[in-house]
């Protein structure tokens, strides 16, 4: 159903328009990044006692020069609604054609023909090839537009900008950099526009792969859903991994000290706790992560002297920081009990025999005993990552619900940005779609994946214990 969607998206004419589309959309964010920045110029001034009316007006001029960069797409922008006003008519009459033609076989089999005849007149055939030919009508218009462009964007970005610190000129000059690097990749949009080919078929492996790697989970567009499990990926992996090294050291360090060190008194208060938090209610742990701690976080990024950190300061408070931290405090008691079984499982005559040989405690601990259970350390680990990639409330109502890869040159920094995950998809999404479309069809695969990757952690930690358990 995926290949045959990606089909039509190519024989329509959408595949075409979403190259200009697309270019479009590369220069309209610099307009945000010119908004960012004027923001920042206003935080900046008020901050110095500067009333709000005075600090836009000394900030006029970042407006002014994000209008000049915006104003040269004027044309592109027509050409880019009269384009795509034509190719999704056309795809809307073929999915209307699609839908008579079921129609129609299903009265055919049910012996109603008059019924069937009726739709079988509604049907009004598409003529692709006259699609075809409108859209390579445009690549002159679109070529002298780029040719244009090439020459008024720089001028426009060429020009100062008076701005307050020197953070911020080299923001902007990071901006001007993005514009000259983007009209050096013109061509580049004018080459795909010419190699657009409506009569190629589009490979049935395709629509596998454009899942397993699509960048793009879009649905409920008028222009074209797009189901590609990346960045739902992206997002889980990264909320997990962020959530495993917050609770395994926790967890370990607990178990051990629980184990081996802690009174009988201390045994008696930490050990329910730790265990009680298991029973709190994850709709409880979401709650809590939406009026307290993101907003602690974002409010601790904004302190001055920790701008230095990367993602600080935090324009979000709902991140996958907020979901990991979150899920990191749902780890802790299954990897504790799961430590602390393995320590218990240590052979006694392990632990004499270390002390026979003049070994302390805390070498006998961390040179017998957890080299001794570190079958069970790992399988904990692996089955507290399967906790919580598996998760969905509080990654839902935390991660910031964006559904985007990170951006991971900002190293850490990725951290701190909104995202989505395979199993909030899942929850958000699968209450509202037609039973058996494809936008459900999507979401049944994207639980075929959880499931594949719970199967692969489960398999994975119990070989850990059979390959390397004590005496085998």
């Amino acid at each position: 159903m995926y290949r045959d969607s990606l089909q039509l998206y190519r024989m329509a004419g959408l595949e075409y328009a979403d190259v200009l589309r697309n270019q479009i959309a590369r220069q309209q964010a610099f307009s945000r990044e010119f908004n960012q920045l004027r923001l920042d110029a206003l935080n900046h001034y008020e901050a110095q006692g500067m009333t709000p009316e005075v600090a836009r007006t000394i900030t006029v001029n970042i407006e002014e020069y994000r209008d000049s960069i915006r104003d040269t797409l004027v044309d592109h922008e027509k050409l880019a609604k009269r384009l795509g006003d034509r190719v999704v008519e056309e795809r809307d009459q073929e999915i209307s054609n699609q839908n008579l033609k079921t129609g129609v076989e299903l009265y055919r089999e049910q012996g109603d023909n008059a019924t069937a005849d009726e739709y079988e007149a509604m049907i009004s055939p598409v003529d692709f090839e006259a699609v075809a030919a409108f859209c390579k009508s445009t690549l002159p218009e679109y070529r002298a537009l780029n040719q244009r462009l090439a020459q008024t964007l720089p001028a426009a970005a060429a020009a100062p900008l008076d701005l307050p610190t020197p953070k911020m000129e080299q923001r902007f000059a990071e901006i001007r950099d993005g514009i000259n690097a983007y009209v050096q990749d013109l061509p580049q949009y004018i080459q795909q526009a010419e190699a657009w080919d409506p009569s190629k078929s589009v490979p049935l492996l395709k629509g596998f792969t454009a899942f397993i790697t699509g960048r793009d989970w879009l649905t409920a567009s008028y222009w074209q859903d797009f189901y590609g499990i990346l960045p739902l990926f992206c997002g889980s992996i990264m909320i997990s991994t962020l959530a495993l090294s917050i609770a395994v050291p926790l967890s370990v360090a607990a178990a051990i000290y629980v184990n081996q060190i802690a009174t009988p008194q201390e045994l008696s208060l930490i050990k329910p706790y730790i265990e009680f938090i298991e029973a709190l209610p994850s709709i409880v742990l979401g709650f809590f992560g939406i009026v307290v701690l993101g907003s602690f976080l974002r409010d601790v990024s904004q302190i001055e002297w920790l701008s230095w950190f990367p993602g600080f300061p935090m324009s979000e408070r709902l991140t996958i920081a907020t979901a990991g931290v979150l899920l990191a405090l749902m780890a802790v008691p299954t990897i504790f009990t799961l430590v602390e079984d393995s320590l218990n499982n240590v052979p006694r005559h392990y632990v004499e025999a270390s002390y026979a040989l003049g070994a302390n405690k805390m070498q006998t601990i961390f040179k017998i005993m957890v080299p001794a259970a570190l079958s069970g350390i790992v399988s904990a680990v692996l089955l507290g990552l399967g906790r919580v990639i598996g998760e969905t409330m509080v990654v839902l109502l935390c991660a910031g619900g964006m559904i985007a890869i990170p951006d991971f040159t900002q190293g850490i920094g990725a951290f701190f940005q909104p995202a989505h995950t395979m199993t909030g998809i899942i929850a958000q999404e699968l209450g509202e779609v037609d039973y058996g479309s494809l936008h459900y069809r999507a979401l049944f695969m994207v639980g075929i994946v959880l499931f594949f990757i719970s199967l692969l952690l489960n398999y994975s930690s119990q070989f850990i214990i059979k390959k390397f358990s004590i005496g085998e």
